[in-house]
């Protein structure tokens, strides 16, 4: 199958399984080390915690009653099949390409949890004099860098409205 795909689009892919691959390597790390809550101090501001998260981002509709299970699947599921159409698209545009699949490996990641586990495993915890930031994971990390990647490269991009790329100057 793969050899029926473009190099381009062989390497994208290949960057959103590294990250489903670091992603559930060290949420497995976390589950067989700590226990459920479990939290370990690494620095004054960071800790280790083993969390469960039934929500999506933030814990957003955790206690919805086990319907948002589905609902964050269905989303996972149709997020991929957006961007992989993107990356066919635009496979040769690393600037678009590599954060789309930081985020394809990072949705991944996270929907594998979703229908494994029923939830998703969180761990590294950022905390300071009574803020504290919830628990997230390597997945939600290529998520939010693929993002804020794929913001600066639209605010950076030298498109013209039209999506065209403006002309050469011309010489006088």
């Amino acid at each position: 199958m793969l050899d029926a795909l473009n190099p381009a689009m062989r390497k994208w892919l290949g960057v959103a399984l590294a990250v489903i691959v670091a992603d559930h390597l060290t949420k497995w790390w976390v589950s067989s080390t700590l226990a459920y809550q479990e939290a370990v101090p690494v620095l004054p501001f960071f800790s280790l915690v083993r969390v469960h998260n039934t929500g999506a981002a933030f814990s957003l509709l955790a206690d919805a009653g086990g319907w948002q299970r589905w609902f964050f699947i269905a989303i996972g599921v149709i997020a991929t099949v957006i961007i992989v159409r993107l990356l066919k698209r635009h496979g040769n545009e690393p600037g678009l390409a590599f954060p789309l699949a930081l985020v394809l490996g990072g949705a991944l990641g996270n929907v594998i949890d979703r229908v494994v586990l029923g939830h998703v495993v969180d761990f590294l915890y950022f905390h300071y004099r009574g803020f504290a930031w919830p628990a997230f994971n390597v997945a939600d990390t290529a998520i939010s860098v693929g993002a804020a990647l794929l913001i600066w490269d639209s605010l950076h991009s030298k498109s013209t409205p039209s999506g065209d790329k403006p002309a050469a100057p011309k010489a006088s």
